[in-house]
């Protein structure tokens, strides 16, 4: 007798799996979750990096590269959940445009011009790329210690980000009291759903935290409605805004934070892995997910906008709720599309206060810190391993502390823009370095001598 073949089930319980199938109604809250934890932070970066250009962008131009980065990053988070060919990870990894380049590409942009930047990005992107499809050649420099380290400083660096969210962001009444009061409402109903709600509506405690506080923000006049229906209700992204030029120092300081980015991509990549499915990351997955972060940054800076990455705030997200399904997600990156697609969607999205974001996402990057704990544990707390992450975790945060800054004086201005103010860069190389020149057996010479 011939036997017919099932079909996966669609369940909710699905948004636990990777490839379960979940139904429409229910992923999309979820997916929905995942970039609204982002989208504020997808924006942030283009505008500093506009306001420092030599000429100065207009308005209007700022608004199209607005619009194209909402569109990319919907694109590449596709490319990473659904691979095309060996570009892409399979996993839920939500992309946009990165902080990590925000210091170095202002520079360019003030010393070179937007069109300078362009080109930068350009080549970059093709190496960090070509890099990631070559991993299987370097991988091995990159230890599980290593790994659980940048990881961890990962989740350090942004305990910052979430306070200066919490407190309102870059606007002028930074940390008043309605900011706090607003960040404070936030967090209370993320608490409070995360204790209350039953079942898989537990894991929306972000998504409820996002609405309500949104809300309250409207009855206290943070939110400008009448922005929302400004731009017209359709408008296709702008391909090349800017024709690229090309200029060796501004690609040399690009390939640089390029390569800063793809630890960072590592660490993400691992924390999520780690945290969400509780296993190692495998070679072809970190493969994957650097060739989708050169390539894509390459594809973005084609429509004008600087690099994206993998985004940390999602990987805390995945590390609270556990919510890896791909299908779920890829929901969410539907939603950044039609944001670049339709203006009033995006700029619903944009309207968010940072104080509402920074109410839930604060949490979140907390997990990241307890992530690479638990990675560090799974190393073990051998001589070597202790040595490697505790000298690295210090000397990265000790030496990119605010109050410490003028100890990188002596260094060329190139290191002091990729290394200063960025503790996952530091603890990256150091950690890297520790791994290759210590020894294998301390411990066991240790013993002996014992």
């Amino acid at each position: 007798m011939k036997q017919t073949r099932q079909a996966p089930e669609c369940s909710i319980n699905n948004i636990y799996q990777l490839n379960g199938r979940v139904p429409l109604g229910k992923a999309i809250p979820f997916g929905l979750q995942h970039i609204l934890a982002m989208f504020v932070s997808n924006l942030a970066p283009i505008t500093l990096i506009a306001a420092s250009a030599q000429p100065a962008l207009s308005q209007a131009e700022v608004a199209v590269l607005l619009q194209n980065a909402m569109f990319v990053a919907g694109i590449a988070t596709l490319i990473q959940l659904y691979p095309v060919w060996k570009v892409g990870s399979k996993l839920p990894v939500v992309m946009g445009v990165s902080f990590t380049f925000v210091a170095v590409l202002s520079s360019i942009a003030a010393n070179y011009g937007y069109p300078s930047l362009v080109g930068a990005v350009i080549v970059g992107g093709l190496l960090e790329g070509t890099l990631g499809l070559l991993a299987k050649y370097w991988r091995k420099i990159i230890t599980p210690i290593v790994a659980a380290s940048v990881v961890t400083a990962i989740g350090f660096s942004l305990f910052t980000v979430g306070t200066r969210s919490f407190g309102g962001g870059y606007a002028e009444d930074f940390g008043s009291a309605e900011n706090l009061l607003l960040g404070a409402v936030t967090l209370a109903v993320c608490l409070l759903w995360n204790t209350l709600a039953k079942g898989y509506l537990k894991q929306l405690s972000v998504l409820a935290g996002l609405i309500v506080g949104y809300i309250v923000a409207i009855f206290m006049g943070k939110v400008d409605l009448s922005a929302l229906m400004s731009g017209g209700f359709i408008a296709l992204p702008r391909f090349l805004p800017y024709m690229p030029e090309f200029h060796a120092g501004a690609i040399a300081s690009a390939c640089i934070i390029f390569l800063v980015s793809a630890a960072e991509t590592i660490g993400d990549t691992s924390a999520l892995v780690s945290g969400g499915l509780g296993r190692e990351i495998t070679g072809q997955e970190i493969s994957g997910s650097l060739a989708c972060d050169g390539y894509a940054s390459t594809i973005a800076a084609l429509f004008g906008c600087p690099p994206v990455t993998s985004f940390s705030q999602n990987v805390g997200l995945v590390a609270m709720t556990k919510v890896v399904n791909r299908f779920t997600i890829m929901t969410g990156a539907a939603c950044m599309l039609l944001a670049g697609l339709l203006p009033p969607v995006g700029n619903f999205f944009a309207s968010l206060p940072e104080s509402v974001l920074g109410g839930c996402t604060i949490m979140m990057f907390g997990s990241i810190v307890i992530s690479g704990m638990q990675m560090i544990a799974n190393c073990g707390f051998s001589q070597r391993n202790v040595t490697i992450a505790s000298l690295s975790l210090a000397i990265g945060i000790g030496f990119t502390a605010t109050s410490e800054a003028d100890i990188w004086n002596i260094f060329p201005e190139t290191i002091q823009s990729v290394f200063s103010s960025n503790v996952v860069a530091v603890v990256f190389v150091v950690s890297i370095i520790l791994s290759l020149v210590l020894p294998k057996d301390m411990d066991i010479k240790k013993v002996a001598e014992e």
